[in-house]
């Protein structure tokens, strides 16, 4: 059965803010513009999220840890090209209680600042490296564009900051290497499509010798960046004078590296699976991966198909999956049926006096809807194929729609026709700053960057007409 994704791409934005409203992912109607809430049922989405990086930043070596959001004005000038980017999109805290403070105090917009100083008391030597920490926190920015919920906030509630320190370059380097390995193998899991692109030097993180990106699709055909990676260098080092001790007995200044997410990979999640019934959430971070309805029309039904329900509910839960059942008596069969395809359930399980009878019970798949019955005896077994292929259709199917619209042209009338159609364009530049800002000004768009391991590249600059360097990347973007 294919199901509807019609309105889910041709009114994305309206159907993102009902869907996550409606299944209870996300609580937008709070009085302050650009921030939200999480009920129970997104915070359980989003811990599942969570879970996963977390696996993945602690078997390669990093440590969790918790700095404070407040950071004194005096820290973040220490890097001028770290302020001069911040500073119009910084909340000061200027008093407390009656009394005006000596000096302001930021709410954390990134952690950099706040952590340098303390680095300078725990690292000495090189017996102290590498030193590998991350953090999930609360940041804050006073965002001036439109906000928009998960994607656009002005307190961003689950951002992820990881921070390493190195004694030379190259060990930075191997790191920064490291860290697009775990966001690969993150975002593979989510089954979310992504292109990483080293972004352009005026697009980089502040204060960083390069940033790389991962970006994705959403179904408006605009990118959404949904993870960075920095090499620092000594920028941090320097201007905090932080150093280790060489084995030489030598003084030198560490090399750090930071990378990100935020809860754009959540809102990512939700919008690359979903449909015009609502959510449909892989069964590795779904909330509940299984819910059951049972079926009845009078007591004597009613009996019977409680008491298997109650085994089978039983069975599940003591194989460690996620399940619930819809126990609503003034609610229909096919009313349960919408409300649990909304909230994105991998796999309903129906039972109903003729299953009852036969030994079987009835399954549906949230994502194509399909249904099929099988004997209660291999149940689990079926239960968790249905998983792993659901999983594997969804990454799948999220990569071919994603691949569809990454395309490539040689002159900006052709570039102007894909991005209008919600394409990402890669076109030939000769990499100086000056005809990229300018391809994003004629095309209305944004250089997201170039491919990192792109080969060689045939053609002239689209703008300028000279010997091309790269393949540029460019779309409409959030």
């Amino acid at each position: 059965m294919k199901v509807s994704r019609e309105r889910w791409s041709r009114d994305f934005r309206g159907w993102f803010r009902e869907v996550i409203f409606n299944s209870g992912v996300y609580e937008y109607r709070y009085p302050i513009k650009g921030v939200g809430i999480w009920p129970p049922y997104g915070m359980k989405l989003r811990r599942y999220v969570l879970n996963i990086l977390k696996r993945l930043l602690e078997e390669r070596g990093h440590e969790e840890v918790l700095f404070p959001t407040l950071i004194p004005e005096e820290y973040l000038r220490k890097e001028s090209e770290h302020i001069r980017s911040f500073e119009k999109e910084i909340f000061w805290v200027t008093r407390g209680g009656k009394e005006a403070l000596k000096e302001r105090l930021a709410l954390r917009p990134t952690s950099e600042t706040a952590i340098m100083p303390i680095l300078k008391l725990w690292v000495k030597s090189h017996a102290d490296l590498p030193l590998r920490i991350y953090q999930i926190v609360n940041i804050f920015r006073s965002e001036t564009k439109a906000t928009h919920p998960l994607i656009r906030l002005r307190e961003v509630t689950t951002f992820k900051e990881a921070h390493t320190v190195h004694a030379t370059f190259e060990e930075a380097e191997r790191q920064v290497s490291e860290a697009v390995r775990i966001y690969c193998k993150f975002f593979d899991e989510l089954g979310i499509p992504y292109l990483i692109s080293r972004r352009p030097n005026w697009d980089k993180f502040a204060g960083a010798l390069y940033t790389l990106a991962f970006d994705t699709l959403l179904p408006d055909g605009r990118t959404l960046q949904i993870g960075t990676v920095h090499n620092l260098g000594q920028n941090f080092s320097k201007a905090f004078d932080v150093t280790y001790l060489t084995p030489e007995g030598k003084h030198e200044y560490i090399y750090t590296t930071s990378y990100g997410i935020s809860e754009r990979v959540i809102a990512a999640l939700i919008g690359i699976h979903g449909d015009d019934h609502g959510l449909v959430l892989p069964p590795n971070v779904a909330p509940i991966q299984v819910v059951i309805i049972p079926i009845y029309y009078n007591e004597e039904e009613r009996r019977a198909v409680v008491k298997e329900v109650e085994g089978v509910e039983g069975e599940l839960k003591r194989n460690g999956i996620r399940v619930y059942v819809d126990k609503r008596e003034d609610v229909t069969p096919g009313e349960k049926f919408y409300y649990w395809e909304l909230k994105g359930v991998p796999l309903r399980v129906e039972i109903g006096p003729k299953d009852v009878k036969e030994g079987k019970v009835t399954l549906v798949r949230r994502d194509t809807l399909e249904k099929w019955s099988v004997s209660k005896e291999v149940l689990l077994i079926e239960v968790r194929k249905a998983f792993s292929v659901i999983q594997r259709d969804l990454r799948e199917r999220a990569w071919k729609w994603f691949r569809e619209r990454i395309v490539r042209a040689s002159d900006l009338e052709k570039a102007l026709k894909f991005i209008n159609e919600g394409k990402i364009v890669e076109m030939p530049w000769c990499g100086r700053g000056e005809c990229g800002l300018k391809i994003e000004e004629k095309l209305s768009c944004k250089v997201l960057g170039v491919d990192i391991s792109q080969g060689k590249v045939s053609g002239k600059c689209v703008l300028c007409n000279n010997e091309a360097k790269y393949y540029v990347r460019i779309a409409k973007s959030y």
